[in-house]
């Protein structure tokens, strides 16, 4: 089982999907990524999650970012239980589903948790960059949906950290104030940051958010 860690790049592969076969590079392109993967078809939870991530895609258009999810069952499940989906949710999916009845993706990105159950994979999360590296994992129990909302927010968080010498403080949300990197001198930080920033420590120093 790989175990990937944060700045680790993503193993590549090709894979069918629901809307046929792709590299997964490829199909990330200049974009960042959210692969997440499901214990398997039909299950109740990762029913709910689908239909989620349907209605959230817009929010992750509009952060330059594709989802695409995985289960360990075949294409023609994979079918039926999209329309399954689309039912009980009342979306249209609009991202593939990667079938990995191999479990090669599952292998290369360690979603199969043996302790846990071993030929399920677990709830797993992977934020991808531009660049293809590995910027957030997150694994949940088979029993617990993820938040999306959660996952929204630690992208902006990604984004705007990726370019500004800032990082976020404890349950930031998009628009609040930020923390200025500690490597950041006040002389620097007077440069970067016209409107002001308050000093608490010297370790800690706090402005408005960078605008793009």
């Amino acid at each position: 089982m790989n175990d990937l860690r944060l700045g680790d790049t993503a193993p590549n592969f090709d894979a069918e999907t629901t809307e046929g076969k792709l590299n997964f590079h490829d199909y990330l392109g200049d974009s960042w990524g959210v692969l997440f993967s499901h214990p398997s078809d039909y299950t109740p939870v990762c029913t709910t999650e689908l239909g989620t991530v349907a209605n959230y895609k817009p929010e992750f258009d509009k952060r330059n970012t594709k989802v695409i999810a995985l289960s360990v069952d075949d294409l023609e499940s994979h079918k039926g239980w999209v329309k399954d989906i689309e039912e009980t949710q009342n979306v249209t999916l609009n991202y593939p589903i990667i079938a990995d009845e191999d479990k090669n993706v599952s292998s290369l990105y360690g979603m199969i948790h043996p302790n846990e159950d071993n030929t399920a994979t677990v709830r797993s999360v992977f934020i991808i960059s531009p660049d293809k590296k590995v910027k957030l994992t997150l694994t949940y129990p088979p029993s617990t949906g993820r938040n999306f909302e959660e996952i929204i927010r630690v992208l902006d968080s990604l984004q705007l950290t990726a370019y500004k010498k800032v990082a976020t403080p404890a349950n930031w949300k998009q628009g609040e104030d930020v923390v200025i990197s500690p490597s950041v001198s006040n002389e620097e930080a007077e440069k970067l940051f016209p409107k002001g920033f308050k000093e608490i420590k010297p370790y800690l120093r706090m402005t408005a958010q960078p605008e793009d």
